[in-house]
């Protein structure tokens, strides 16, 4: 009896599970766009100070020139952007992921050894993130897909 049901159940998920593949690269640039943004987010208000912790009374913004919290910033501020639209994401993904790394193991690392424990755990997820997109690529909704297209017709 057991394998009827099991049978049943792969015929009745067959369509729900094909649904959920064809999604997946628009979920894939979601993903995209909401990483990109939030990283973005975070180096404006690095620079800018006008979101984010720097616009709060007692932080101020990166010092211009100021290794490595300006470059920094201007990756995330950067690289966020155009992981976001998807132009030049891979490359602009892995620069990103390696900032993230780079922080994470400057910043965080000597504190403790698990993300949770030394504060880390955000530059710990953005750095495996953009990794991710380095090798899934932009998504079905992208600039870099949008000018292969103009380029090939």
């Amino acid at each position: 009896m057991l394998p009827t049901s099991l049978a049943h159940f792969a015929e009745q998920s067959a369509p729900k599970v094909r649904r959920a593949e064809t999604a997946g690269p628009y979920v894939l640039s979601l993903f995209r766009v909401v990483v990109g943004l939030l990283l973005a987010c975070h180096g404006f208000g690095a620079l800018f100070g006008l979101i984010g912790p720097a616009a709060g009374p007692q932080i101020d913004t990166v010092a211009f020139g100021s290794w490595p919290l300006w470059y920094a910033a201007v990756i995330e501020l950067v690289g966020g952007t155009l992981v976001m639209l998807g132009l030049g994401s891979r490359t602009a993904a892995l620069l990103c992921s390696g900032a993230m790394a780079y922080a994470y193991f400057d910043t965080h690392a000597s504190q403790g050894v698990l993300p949770l424990d030394n504060g880390g755990e955000t530059a710990a997820f953005y750095a495996w993130a953009f990794l991710l997109l380095v090798f899934t690529g932009p998504g079905a909704l992208s600039l870099d897909r949008l000018l292969r297209r103009r380029r090939a017709s």
